[in-house]
């Protein structure tokens, strides 16, 4: 089967400098602040955000200031303290915040920065169980496909709350990236199956590690599909 031409033309990370580990990463697209500030957001938005929220926010708030991509946004996890925090409010009994519901769901982040940029176009949310990067190139395919002319793909994710830690994968540490993807300007975005004999000894990909895609071209593995994502010079 053939699939939709992809193209990355532009993209933006966040990666705390104290998570970072391996080999540093220096690009001006990268932001290595401790605490992202969500200037993109006016404060009474900003303060319905943690830090990860505020800083795909302020990456889409630079990539589509006129608020007219499309937007899909991957996460594993999603919001684990505020959703635990709502179960264990369940648990004893207490009443759920109507506002507190409202942030943990997974597509929240999406919802703000949409207000806040009055983006009116299609938002997207998705989990996949590990396979995130796949589903999203999956999903922008198909838009690029019906003729959008691009589409910002946004993957973020954070460990586990440490009660949950041993259910759940290792994590590489909270970080965002997000990706401007066209049908046909930029480096083009090529899939092909992996020739890692070891693949399967590979985790899924976390936005750590399309982070140092980007950065240092490296091929990106995906075990679950056996496929190498590459992206062309």
């Amino acid at each position: 089967m053939t699939t939709a031409p992809m193209y990355l033309r532009d993209w933006r990370a966040w990666q705390p400098a104290g998570q970072q580990h391996g080999p540093t990463v220096s690009d001006p697209r990268l932001s290595t602040v401790e605490r992202p500030g969500g200037q993109s957001l006016p404060a009474m938005l900003r303060r319905r955000l943690n830090g990860l929220g505020r800083a795909v926010c302020d990456m889409l708030a630079e990539l589509d200031p006129k608020g007219t991509a499309l937007l899909i946004h991957a996460s594993r996890h999603g919001d684990g303290e505020r959703t635990l925090e709502l179960l264990y409010a369940l648990a004893e009994g207490d009443v759920l915040s109507p506002a507190r519901f409202g942030m943990s769901v997974h597509n929240a982040i999406l919802g703000v920065h949409s207000i806040a940029n009055d983006n009116r176009r299609s938002l997207q949310a998705l989990a996949a169980s590990g396979d995130e990067l796949a589903a999203l190139f999956s999903e922008v395919r198909g838009y690029l496909a019906a003729g959008e002319p691009r589409v910002i793909a946004v993957f973020s994710d954070a460990p586990v709350p440490a009660r949950f830690v041993e259910h759940a994968p290792p994590s590489r540490g909270t970080a965002a990236v997000a990706l401007v993807l066209t049908a046909d300007r930029g480096r083009r975005v090529r899939s092909e199956p992996a020739t890692d004999t070891n693949i399967g000894a590979h985790g899924a990909p976390q936005p750590v590690d399309v982070i140092d895609w980007l950065a240092c071209g490296a091929p990106l593995l995906s075990p679950r599909r056996g496929l190498a994502w590459q992206l062309d010079d």
